[in-house]
């Protein structure tokens, strides 16, 4: 989605605009997931981001951390739970509902 949008924007991705991608990325999954408590994938799969204490929802600059890490491919690193250190950093948990 964030790359159809990035070709919207400005066309070719060429030179400084290949990262437009990514920053529309951080832009949507961080406000989505603060207001909403799941980016537009997650909402598609029925999957929500939840703090991990107490299962209400993560502050604005917890999902913003979040969706920096992701960006940063901590995703890419599991603890032994099995969550992601994006995930374990901010002390959130991915739930389905």
């Amino acid at each position: 989605m964030c790359l159809g949008i990035a070709h919207l924007i400005v066309g070719n991705l060429a030179g400084g605009a290949q990262f437009l991608p990514l920053v529309i990325f951080f832009v949507e999954v961080g406000l989505l997931t603060a207001l909403q408590g799941a980016s537009a994938g997650q909402r598609i799969l029925r999957l929500r981001v939840v703090d991990a204490t107490n299962g209400g929802q993560i502050s604005v600059g917890r999902a913003l951390r979040r969706t920096l890490f992701i960006c940063l491919l901590f995703p890419a690193i599991f603890t032994k739970e099995g969550r992601g250190y994006h995930d374990w950093f901010t002390h959130s948990v991915v739930v389905k509902y």
